[in-house]
């Protein structure tokens, strides 16, 4: 990782932090690839139960860079400009198809594809003073970049979906709430106490279980009824002849709590 964007694991929880606040944690060219290479490279890594995604200062992520990034591509050609889209596109997908949790801790202004790689994670935690907007159209382009058309229907409901990609107008944490789009919000000094308290309560418990939640909800997105019963009853038939299923019924039945090992 480079020094834009830190990261570190402890305790089966890895910790991502945008670290430009000088720039409000505008995203580089560079940063954007760290982060397509690290979500996948996350699948694999069994030392990590759940992430944690943040931001140094007073922004969690203001977006692109608008000279490192929008004023590089103006100078490109529309081949150097798919493949743009297609890496920033990557780091969602990546996101997505993580079998993790991943939790954003919202520190301040979210907006752009800062916004966009919130919606992406699976809980969104705002401090009380954050602000988000998915500015795309205010600078002249559509605002379905990185799957926010996709995916922002989905969290908050196609007409408040509409409205927010059509203005790109900036809202507060209320509203975020409001809306739907953040989990909870907390006071600015309690926000990466109560990520923390998630995340280790996501790692310690039955980590087979909840990335198995995570593949169905993405899954089923795309299935009829019918299909996704089928589906599900697969899933837990998988699930029910699982360690940890059979770990929770031998502590029930001693009146103890289970202790979950991920399989």
């Amino acid at each position: 990782m480079s020094e834009d964007l830190l990261y570190s694991v402890e305790d089966g929880i890895a910790t991502i932090t945008f670290n430009r606040p000088d720039v409000l944690n505008a995203i580089t060219f560079e940063i954007y690839g760290e982060l397509r290479d690290l979500f996948a490279a996350l699948q694999s890594d069994e030392s990590v139960k759940v992430v944690v995604i943040t931001g140094t200062g007073r922004a969690f992520c203001s977006g692109g860079d608008v000279h490192k990034i929008i004023g590089e591509l103006l100078a490109r050609d529309m081949k150097d400009h798919l493949a743009f889209a297609r890496m920033t596109g990557a780091v969602v997908r990546n996101m997505r198809m993580l079998d993790k949790p991943i939790i954003a801790a919202l520190n301040g202004m979210t907006a752009g594809a800062g916004a966009v790689i919130a919606l992406a994670a699976d809980l969104r935690i705002a401090a009380e003073h954050a602000r988000f907007a998915f500015l795309f159209t205010k600078v002249g382009l559509t605002g379905a970049d990185m799957g926010s058309a996709y995916l922002l229907p989905r969290v908050v409901g196609l007409g408040r979906a509409t409205e927010m990609l059509l203005f790109g107008d900036t809202f507060d944490a209320a509203t975020a709430e409001r809306y739907g789009l953040v989990n909870c919000i907390v006071p600015a000094d309690e926000l990466m106490t109560t990520a923390y308290q998630w995340a280790r309560r996501l790692a310690t418990g039955p980590t087979l279980a909840y990335g198995m939640t995570k593949r169905m909800i993405n899954s089923e997105l795309h299935m009829d009824l019918v299909t996704a019963l089928e589906a599900e009853a697969q899933a837990q038939a998988l699930l029910l002849m699982g360690e940890d299923h059979r770990r929770f019924y031998d502590a029930f039945s001693a009146k103890a709590q289970p202790e979950f090992v991920g399989r």
